[in-house]
């Protein structure tokens, strides 16, 4: 089992962010930040396939591990990001128990699910298949993330499947979907934040949260949320940049 699986399953607090610039540049620079992890964001930002690879290798180059946030359940998308040498995969808008085994089967190989062999970056081109099939099902992660009513309403289902590492909660979409939205809606989506981390936990699972920034990381460690990811390299230098730009402006 690698190290940053072990991590995750043990639910010790581990620290990301989303990766949306699509630049291995941008991926060694957050690299080197002291993160615990990656997450390239291939659903939400401009990040094709074919760059999900080099976006990873930069990642390899300082030994942080990079998961992928793939566009949808699609099998092909799971295998093409985990065949790059990722070290797992966030799978969006989870909402049924057979999406989460779907999942399951596209990120293991057989006999615990369905992945196809092939020569991609992860086994070396080929040239180390056997070794990578002996590890892989016991080294990547896999991590869903409920974000609907729908999937709020079948957590119990949903964290019952065996071999989901990470239950990951989106509560943007989720406020959203359980018209939770706003100041008026903070306490709704905290309890239904609430239902999903303790579902999870009574299932054995370990449970991740997006966070916009660091505020709420105690609060949610209370709950007993251990996954992480803030905002995104997007994000923070977007708000390193205004402050910068404020306090320049502000200088006397």
């Amino acid at each position: 089992m690698s190290g940053f699986r072990k991590r995750c399953i043990g639910c010790e607090r581990v620290i990301g962010t989303f990766a949306a610039i699509p630049h291995p540049v941008a991926i060694e620079v957050a690299a080197m930040s002291g993160l615990d992890f990656l997450c390239i964001d291939a659903e939400h930002a401009q990040i094709d396939r074919a760059e999900i690879e080099n976006l990873v290798r930069a990642s390899d180059v300082h030994h942080v591990p990079a998961m992928v946030r793939v566009p949808g359940h699609g099998q092909e998308w799971i295998a093409s990001a985990l065949d790059a040498g990722a070290a797992g995969v966030l799978v969006p808008r989870v909402s049924t128990a057979p999406q989460a085994r779907a999942a399951l089967k596209a990120t293991r190989y057989p006999p615990l699910g369905e992945r196809g062999v092939g020569p991609g970056r992860a086994s070396a081109y080929g040239y180390r298949i056997p070794d990578y099939l002996k590890a892989a099902n016991d080294s990547l992660v896999l991590a869903i993330q409920i974000e609907t009513a729908e999937g709020l309403a079948n957590v119990e289902e949903i964290a019952a499947v065996k071999g989901v590492d990470v239950i990951f909660i989106g509560p943007g979409d989720l406020s959203v979907s359980i018209d939770a939205t706003g100041p008026a809606g903070a306490e709704k989506l905290d309890a239904a934040i609430k239902t999903i981390t303790h579902v999870a936990r009574e299932a054995g699972k370990a449970v991740g949260i997006f966070c916009p920034s660091a505020d709420d990381v105690g609060k949610w460690t209370e709950f007993g949320i251990s996954f992480y990811l803030l905002a995104s390299d997007t994000m923070f230098l977007g708000a390193s940049l205004a402050a910068g730009v404020a306090a320049a402006r502000d200088a006397k």
